[in-house]
Formats: C-alpha cells, structure tokens, sequence
C-alpha cells in the first residue's frame, strides 16, 4: 500500500491557473457572464483588431487570432482566464484595460436584441449622417456651379 499524497494534493504542483486567478487584479464587470450565442462576433472582431493595434502599437494577428478563437470556443467565456491568458502578449495593465473594455462591449451585445454594441450603432448612424451631409454639401455645391454656369453663358 502506498502513502503520501497525490500531485493534487502536493503544493508544488498546484494549478498555476487558479494561483494567478486569486493574484491577478480584475475588473468587476468580468464577473458578469456573457452568452456568445446571443452576440454578433463578426462586428466586434474588427474593434478586436484596432483595439489590440492600438495597445501593441502594431498589427499583431496572431493575438487577435487568439482573442478570436477564445471567445467562439466556447458559449460562455471566462473572461478572467483570457485574460490571464493575454497578459504574455499585451502586459498586465493592457490586457486588464482590453479585457473591460472588451467585456463591456460583449455585455451591451448580449442585451442589445440585435447582438451589436448600442455604441457600434450608434457610430454607424454617426458615419451615414456625415456621408449624406458631404452629399447634399456636394450636390449644392454641383447646383451652384452649373447656375453660375448658366449665369455666364
């Protein structure tokens, strides 16, 4: 018969995962849970890639390959574990500000009946209420020139 204890019993071979999550300092809002079945990925995916642009001061597929591939892996992500899981690629205070700013994005998606970001919304209406004014800008500018035009003539 054999005695002693087992590896998980033996502190030496603790789980470094749960170590760093008791250590690490998290957001609050990563405590809620977030149901990726009810969010659009695809139009976050893009401010994954310029958020992480921004952070790392260059384009960096590969983390946000990574990010991607966390969050469809599974239907309910931890967010804590991602970020523990950036922290290598982005330091400590990065990974800690993308994974709030991130969260809240995914948190306002799941709530939002389409699956988008309200704020993502918000900016698209923004953006097509500039494109028709520099069109009707444009079209008077149009009708100014062919009456001066005419004026001449």
């Amino acid at each position: 018969m054999y005695t002693g204890t087992s590896a998980d019993q033996d502190t030496r071979f603790s789980d470094k995962e749960k170590k760093l999550l008791k250590q690490m300092k998290f957001s609050e809002s990563l405590n809620a849970k977030v149901d990726m079945n009810k969010v659009k990925l695809d139009t976050i995916k893009p401010w994954i890639g310029k958020r992480i642009t921004e952070l790392l001061g260059m384009e960096d597929d590969v983390v946000e390959e990574f990010v991607n591939n966390q969050l469809e892996a599974d239907t309910w992500p931890d967010p804590r574990k991602m970020q523990i899981n950036l922290t290598g690629f982005l330091n400590g205070k990065n990974a800690r500000v993308f994974m709030t700013d991130l969260w809240e994005l995914l948190l306002s998606a799941q709530e939002s009946p389409s699956g988008i970001p309200p704020k993502f919304i918000e900016q698209k209406k923004e953006e097509l209420k500039k494109k028709m004014e520099d069109q009707e800008r444009v079209g008077d500018m149009i009708k100014k020139f062919e009456k001066d035009k005419e004026d001449r003539e």
